[in-house]
């Protein structure tokens, strides 16, 4: 059944009416979407418990939001927090999220262990539509489904075996730390291999459609940012383009959705409401960026007090001789 509750403005929502394809049979549990929150995706040889991931992800949030800045505004949090917990409830993730937005005009997101979310306003204002932001936001959630986090961290132990009583002795703060979207996390935590990022990238198209999203909207989104890649390196955030979107990666969430995916009789792609919070995180950072000055326009400088005013210069006025500011009526 498609499901239509992710967001109130969906009763104004833009809607696509899929092509009839016949897909394949899924060759394992992984590939049947059927049973998506039935499936142990996230096992794998690891140290972490669930408990003990919980817990290192609050470690880590709590450092990111000592220096990150929260939006505060409650219409575009609730709005956020509630497409991402729409994907959870259709995803295979065994723990709870908490999903935050933090004001910043870097184009990203990232997920910690345990379901620590944060979503930049940057990333927001570049969607065009509900079901982009949707698509990003279901590749971090499959990060933290398949517990990539903690499963990367195990094998950089493993890898180094010597060095893991000191990792336990100094906690992760004190190790392998890289700046990620200018927070100090540990390069395991937000750094995953091409194979993790391949599935993610294969787990969340699944997700984003069981959420009831046309999956296709996260092929274009990866497109875009592909292209702003090769346009201007610095444009999105590292965690982007520590794995570049290359065509083989895109081509392959295609693939998925050509093959593994059922067709819905209709996909939701955006709604009244996302066009409204992103007007607000417009406004956001708009009123965080300084003002623009107008290179080509001429500056005057005045070498003597004595010089006489030029044509178009306003006299300076005495200090008694201030404006006073008066309300105009609107009406």
């Amino acid at each position: 059944m498609l499901l239509l509750a992710m967001s109130a403005g969906l009763c104004q929502a833009e809607l696509r009416v899929p092509d009839q394809e016949t897909k394949r049979e899924p060759k394992n549990p992984k590939e049947d979407v059927s049973k998506i929150g039935d499936r142990k995706v996230g096992k794998a040889v690891n140290f972490y418990s669930l408990e003990k991931e919980i817990q290192l992800g609050k470690r880590l949030a709590e450092e990111v939001e000592k220096t990150a800045k929260i939006v505060d505004d409650p219409v575009i949090a609730e709005y956020v927090n509630r497409i991402g917990q729409n994907i959870v409830n259709n995803s295979d993730s065994k723990v709870p999220f908490t999903i935050k937005v933090i004001d910043s005009e870097e184009v990203n997101a990232f997920a910690l262990p345990g379901g620590y979310f944060y979503v930049n306003t940057g990333l927001i204002e570049l969607a065009e539509d509900e079901a982009e932001l949707a698509g990003v936001m279901a590749h971090e959630i499959a990060h933290v489904a398949a517990r990539h986090g903690t499963r990367s961290a195990t094998r950089a132990q493993l890898a180094q075996f010597a060095s893991i009583p000191l990792i336990f002795v100094g906690g992760w703060l004190g190790y392998g730390i890289q700046q990620a979207a200018n927070f100090a996390i540990p390069m395991t935590m937000l750094r995953f291999s091409r194979e993790f990022e391949r599935d993610a990238d294969f787990l969340g198209v699944q997700y984003m459609y069981k959420a009831g999203y046309d999956p296709t909207l996260m092929v274009q989104f990866f497109e875009r940012l592909k292209a702003m890649q090769k346009k201007k390196k610095n444009a999105i955030a590292r965690a982007f383009s520590s794995h570049p979107l290359t065509k083989d990666r895109i081509n392959a969430v295609q693939k998925t959705i050509d093959g593994l995916l059922p067709e819905q009789p209709a996909y939701a792609v955006t709604s009244s409401e996302f066009e409204d919070v992103k007007a607000r995180v417009a406004r956001l950072n708009s009123a965080r960026r300084p003002a623009q000055r107008d290179p080509n326009r001429p500056t005057l400088r005045r070498t003597s007090d004595n010089e006489p005013i030029l044509p178009g210069e306003v006299e300076p006025e005495d200090e008694d001789d201030r404006p006073k500011l008066t309300r105009r009526n609107l009406s």
